[in-house]
């Protein structure tokens, strides 16, 4: 899936909102049952039941908003794994395939006008050279696909976020009009909070699955390590002589 710059500052957008308005709610969630529970028609079991789901509403909104902006922190890492992946692609990757291709025995424009064992001798010199550029674009297109497979890892991640923030919303609207409700009950009550804690599941799930998508990739970057301290194609890990020897 190709990055869209313009649909993921949609999505972070809404989550920036999202978290601001629900927070709001929160904030709205005590006063609430504390004035439904101060009715003088309300019995006092009733009122023990608001103020124990409020509190449980409070506590589990407080860890979604906590969880929500700690992930936020690397809402910005999508964007810039998409611009290092066309670097790795376009300027790396590129830059070293037309060095390849230029390099070739076939490519050498001096060899046209120039025989003899010398230039025997420099041809043999100089074959190593597209070899070692190829394995340059190799490892750079490497790179480049895991940074994109992360990139997508990433946009989805937070899309999912959004999501599960929205519902979170309506889910915390409806709590807050429960608890303003005379009609009420510990079963009333214990359903409330299961509502406002399924998200909180969610969320775990959602960090779950992408961090063991992003395992996977720590795990290809290190093969990606171990190919770029090869010697094969770098002589005791330098760019192989271009000049012939005698």
């Amino acid at each position: 899936m190709a990055f869209n710059a313009a649909q993921y500052e949609a999505t972070t957008q809404k989550l920036t909102t999202g978290i601001q308005t629900l927070s709001e709610k929160v904030s709205q969630v005590g006063p609430k049952a504390e004035s439904t529970a101060n009715h003088w028609y309300v019995p006092d079991f009733i009122g023990d039941a608001l103020i124990w789901a409020a509190n449980k509403v409070i506590e589990f909104g407080n860890w979604v908003l906590g969880k929500l902006k700690e992930l936020m922190e690397g809402v910005a890492a999508p964007v810039y794994m998409a611009i290092h992946t066309w670097t790795w692609q376009s300027d790396i990757r590129g830059g070293a395939s037309g060095v390849a291709g230029t390099t070739t025995a076939d490519q050498l424009q001096s060899l046209k006008h120039w025989t003899g064992e010398a230039a025997t001798s420099y041809t043999n010199a100089v074959k190593a050279q597209p070899i070692a550029a190829a394995k340059i674009g190799t490892t750079a297109d490497k790179v480049a696909t895991g940074l994109a497979l992360c990139t997508t890892a990433g946009v989805a991640f937070y899309v999912s976020l959004a999501v599960i923030l929205a519902q979170y919303i309506v889910t915390m609207i409806g709590a807050i009009a429960a608890l303003g409700s005379v009609v009420f009950s510990w079963a009333g009550a214990a359903l409330i909070v299961g509502d406002t804690s399924v998200s909180v599941g969610y969320i775990i799930t959602a960090v779950t699955a992408l961090a063991a998508l992003l395992g996977a990739q720590a795990q290809q970057m290190a093969a990606i390590e171990g190919e770029a301290r090869d010697m094969t194609t770098y002589p005791n890990g330098h760019w192989p002589v271009a000049a012939p020897g005698a």
